[in-house]
């Protein structure tokens, strides 16, 4: 059977995605250009979000010590050995907040990267409240010739959660910041971590009609993992009862719901994540690859004959918020 999104995965694959795009296998690789937080540097906080260690998703030739052209270089000789069929590569700005500068460094920074003649196109990883139409209007000339996604945190949809994370921005500000986003023409992602404390089962379930109503592009969910050195470990560590962690199968069960609700031409770029092992704190599921947990899942999907759309239904809405810049 070929689904709504032209090809046999029960899902809209994001490697599915760029290989109609660009005709052939685009890999994503990490730099750091060194950004901030306004969470971190006293605008909004200096505690950051309760969860956050970014180590634990950084490549280890990622620093801002090195040039951005120096880590696109050493992260293409990274990647080759784990994914030897690549042949363009996507630069994701990914540490902090990589919208959080002034245009002109925005500019120098992007635009080093884009000349490097590997590099299909740029994906930035930034907060809701780190845009304005100024620098949006900019992606979007970049646009016309590369391709340039913005990567939202969103991580809920329930304002109740983003307090008790200390996010320091609402869902009505991530709302404003995907709709300006996509207005633009700019593919448009976002990101949501499943199970922080206090969401349930079925709040997630919910949440999943808020996702679809969104303009996006691309989405990304991470099962709740608690990292060591966080102000969250420290939480756990003072009332473990505030924390469920599924089990694998319960995890893949959970997910499967999420994705039969999930609009079908949403492209779904993951939905579980790996770190090292020396970040973890509390509950894991051990040493398990990204390669092996997609292979659970579609077997989980054959198995259950389910697919991605298959229980959508549309809901509509738009709210506004104010954004923070340097």
């Amino acid at each position: 059977m070929t689904y709504p999104w032209g090809d046999t995965r029960r899902f809209n694959s994001y490697a599915g995605y760029f290989r109609r795009k660009f005709g052939c296998r685009v890999q994503k690789l990490s730099v750091d250009a060194g950004f901030t937080c306004p969470n971190r540097d006293g605008r909004l906080s200096t505690g950051g979000c309760t969860f956050c260690n970014n180590g634990a998703f950084t490549p280890s030739y990622c620093t801002p010590s090195k040039s951005i052209r120096q880590q696109i270089d050493e992260g293409i000789e990274f990647h080759r050995n784990r994914y030897r069929t690549a042949q363009r590569y996507l630069v994701y700005f990914q540490s902090f907040s990589n919208t959080y500068a002034p245009l002109e460094r925005l500019r120098a920074l992007y635009g080093e990267a884009l000349s490097h003649p590997d590099v299909a196109g740029i994906v930035i990883g930034t907060r809701p409240d780190c845009v304005d139409g100024r620098k949006l209007d900019f992606l979007a000339e970049l646009a016309r010739e590369r391709y340039v996604a913005v990567e939202y945190g969103i991580e809920s949809t329930f304002d109740a959660t983003l307090r008790a994370v200390n996010r320091g921005h609402d869902f009505a500000c991530a709302e404003r910041a995907v709709r300006m986003t996509a207005e633009r023409g700019l593919a448009v992602g976002a990101h949501f971590i499943l199970g922080l404390p206090g969401e349930t089962d079925a709040m997630l379930l919910a949440q999943t009609a808020q996702i679809n109503a969104l303009p996006l592009t691309t989405v990304k969910f991470h099962q709740l993992q608690v990292f060591r050195g966080t102000a969250m470990a420290a939480e756990y560590d003072a009332d473990p009862t505030r924390f469920r962690f599924w089990s694998l199968d319960e995890y893949l069960d959970l997910f499967v719901e999420i994705l039969r609700r999930l609009r079908p031409d949403l492209v779904v770029e993951r939905f579980a994540s790996e770190a090292p092992p020396r970040y973890h704190y509390g509950r894991n599921w051990g040493l398990i690859r990204n390669e092996q947990l997609l292979a659970l899942l579609e077997k989980r999907l054959a198995r259950r004959d389910a697919y991605q759309g298959e229980f959508f239904v549309p809901l509509s809405g738009r709210v506004q918020c104010t954004p923070t810049t340097p």
